[in-house]
């Protein structure tokens, strides 16, 4: 599966789009990254519990994004981008989203 941010592919051409593709996934903080995160706070620096938690959110959606590719018989995603909100008081939701085409390579 080819991925990208842009809105086209070098070498190929879009015979069809497919349509719009989205992952998503809510995580919520962690009692201890939260207790941690109030003192890391207060002397500065990455807080590495938030990091992780949010790579590891940003992971899932993005894999979920590249199922429902597949589902539809996608061979990209153009467009691709990524998105996050807090969806309450210590839950975040992140995004992945793009647009599902079916490519054709061109001669060289």
């Amino acid at each position: 599966m080819i991925i990208t941010t842009g809105e086209s592919i070098p070498g190929y051409e879009i015979t069809e789009v497919l349509g719009i593709v989205i992952g998503n996934t809510v995580h919520s903080k962690h009692l201890g990254r939260d207790i941690a995160a109030a003192f890391k706070t207060l002397a500065g620096g990455e807080l590495k519990g938030y990091t992780e938690m949010l790579t590891e959110a940003r992971n899932v959606a993005y894999n979920r994004m590249i199922d429902e590719a597949e589902k539809l018989g996608a061979d990209a995603i153009i467009g691709m981008r990524f998105s996050s909100s807090a969806v309450m008081q210590g839950a975040a939701e992140m995004l992945a989203y793009g647009t599902a085409v079916k490519l054709r390579k061109l001669e060289d």
